[in-house]
């Protein structure tokens, strides 16, 4: 006997675990960020994503309960290596003058991972007709692409110019 066919709607479920999953895991990244970082600005940026953060999980809880699912998420190894890898920045960097810089390269990957995951989230509910989950996703992606502007921001008038 062959096994299931997998649809589009099964995919869209498991990459929207796998996004809840990250979600949760960068809120508790986003605490160490904090207290990481030097400059006010940068530290005020991560406060606000953190608040953003609460905001999105509540927002991919709103999808799961649409889809009369409960909201869990399946462990990404993506997620995991890139927090993994900026925290190691951290340690390495913490007590430099490179490390806001450092942080803001950490914070970017994890950022650019979210855009495509709610970028790819967003074309799949569309596609199955989704439209009211396609619109709390794209509330995610924008606030990604935002937070992913603020910080370029912040590195290009702040913490580039204080490590050089």
């Amino acid at each position: 006997m062959s096994a299931k066919q997998k649809t589009l709607y099964d995919l869209f479920l498991h990459t929207l675990k796998d996004i809840y999953y990250a979600e949760k895991k960068i809120l508790k990244n986003l605490r160490k960020m904090i207290k990481a970082a030097k400059g006010e600005e940068l530290r005020q940026a991560f406060e606000t994503h953190r608040e953003e953060t609460e905001s999105q999980i509540e927002r991919l809880e709103q999808v799961f309960e649409m889809l009369g699912k409960r909201a869990s998420g399946v462990t990404c190894e993506a997620i995991n290596g890139i927090i993994e890898e900026g925290e190691g920045m951290i340690e390495d960097f913490g007590d430099s003058e490179v490390a806001d810089v450092a942080l803001v390269a950490a914070a970017q990957a994890i950022e650019h991972y979210e855009i495509v995951r709610y970028g790819t989230l967003k074309t799949y509910a569309e596609e199955l007709g989704m439209k009211d989950a396609a619109k709390l996703i794209d509330q995610n992606l924008q606030e990604e692409r935002k937070t992913d502007t603020l910080l370029t921001e912040v590195a290009e008038t702040r913490a580039n110019k204080k490590a050089t």
